[in-house]
């Protein structure tokens, strides 16, 4: 996966706020602010991973927003950034059935944010989103199908030999690039769509990261 300038400045910026988060909490684990931001924040790093490594940190999302909602169980913010990670999760899902899961919970939460803060237009777009997103879901998956089908070569026929063994490591390599590609541009419309650019803010407040040596 190939970052540009910005991409990689925000990747290095909610690194640091990730860390310093998890600095705070050692501190004080009841802080429910920095246990927004550190859910926040493994939402946005979500998207530069792989497949399996996303939702692996997805679900590290959610688990710190919830404790959020342990301490305070108003606190929409979180309420809709869980909603975010389900719905990041089922465009990460190929299975139709098992996405929608996600997509119900998704809408359950963004429901709930709203209803703790009546017609904020962040939860009510996210609502409209998520009840086009199953079908947005399909197109994609179709779509990231026939392009690791393409790069991966299916020929048929009789070669063998190492010209074969060649062309499987470098299909398995080319799918691996797909996948990593096709988790960054599936996070990244979620992202875009949904509005967690607001993060952008929150992690600002922090300072910025370490200089490079």
């Amino acid at each position: 996966m190939e970052f540009n300038a910005a991409d990689f400045e925000r990747l290095v910026m909610f690194e640091h706020t990730r860390k310093a988060c998890e600095a705070q909490y050692v501190k004080d684990p009841l802080d429910s602010e920095n246990l927004l931001q550190w859910g926040g924040a493994l939402l946005e790093l979500a998207q530069f991973q792989a497949i399996p490594d996303a939702k692996l940190m997805l679900d590290d999302a959610v688990s710190k927003l919830e404790e959020v909602l342990t301490i305070n169980p108003g606190k929409h913010q979180a309420l809709w950034c869980i909603g975010n990670a389900y719905t990041a999760h089922a465009f990460l899902t190929p299975d139709p059935d098992a996405a929608k899961l996600h997509f119900d919970k998704a809408t359950d939460f963004f429901q709930k944010a709203e209803n703790e803060d009546p017609g904020n237009e962040m939860y009510l777009k996210s609502l409209e989103v998520t009840a086009r997103a199953p079908a947005l879901h399909m197109n994609i998956h179709a779509d990231g199908m026939m392009m690791q089908q393409s790069l991966g070569g299916g020929g048929g026929g009789g070669g063998g030999g190492p010209s074969a063994s060649s062309n499987a490591g470098g299909g398995k390599k080319k799918n691996k690039k797909v996948n990593n590609d096709f988790t960054y541009d599936v996070c990244g419309w979620i992202i875009l769509a949904c509005g967690i650019v607001a993060w952008v803010g929150m992690a600002k407040s922090l300072g910025p990261p370490p200089p490079a040596r």
